[in-house]
């Protein structure tokens, strides 16, 4: 005799999720490539192979397709940095540079328009506070101790190691991968006060 399973539960939750990771993923590959803007459900729908109406049924709002992509590239982002060991400038910033020639592009155009993105601005500060937290994992121990110093050291690596410094070194002064490291780490090292070049 052939039994036929009961559909089960924990399928449907792992296909909705499958179908909302595939939306998400869609909609970041066009959102790397193009403005904010010019992305519209649609697109990402069809880019994901499905519906309009399944796009809004797992996130209501292009805004929320915009929280499941950064959900995703966050997870994605804080693995590529974490391969770097505490103390180790050279390694910090080559895992850094690594994300940016990866979505650096797409990172500093949506920097550059934030006021024009109303409610999702507050991701770029979510971001930037995220980033801060990376810099004080990764340099902690070489941070001065007076809060006042540690916070102006950490706004100062934050300037060294932001998307905008690796877009006016790759993209504005047309620097190689390898020279652009080389700089951002001679500016890290500078904030740190240490002598490692």
């Amino acid at each position: 005799m052939n039994e036929r399973r009961p559909y089960s539960m924990a399928t449907r939750a792992d296909q909705a999720a499958a179908t909302r990771e595939r939306i998400a993923r869609a909609a970041g590959a066009l959102f790397m490539e193009e403005a904010f803007e010019d992305v519209t459900l649609t697109r990402i729908a069809e880019a994901a192979g499905v519906s309009h109406q399944t796009v809004l049924n797992h996130f209501r709002s292009k805004e929320g397709v915009v929280l499941g992509v950064v959900e995703i590239l966050g997870r994605e982002t804080m693995d590529a940095r974490s391969q770097a060991t505490p103390g180790d400038v050279r390694g910090a910033v080559k895992a850094l540079v690594g994300e940016y020639e990866r979505m650096g592009d797409a990172n500093a155009r949506w920097a550059a328009t934030s006021e024009r993105l109303g409610q999702l601005a507050e991701i770029l500060e979510q971001a930037r506070a995220t980033h801060q937290a990376w810099i004080v994992a990764m340099f902690g121990e070489r941070l001065p101790a007076p809060p006042a110093a540690r916070r102006r050291a950490v706004h100062a690596v934050h300037a060294a190691t932001d998307v905008s410094t690796w877009k006016l070194l790759r993209r504005d002064l047309r620097l190689s991968r390898t020279e652009t490291e080389k700089i951002i780490v001679d500016l890290v090292v500078g904030v740190l006060g240490e002598n490692e070049r």
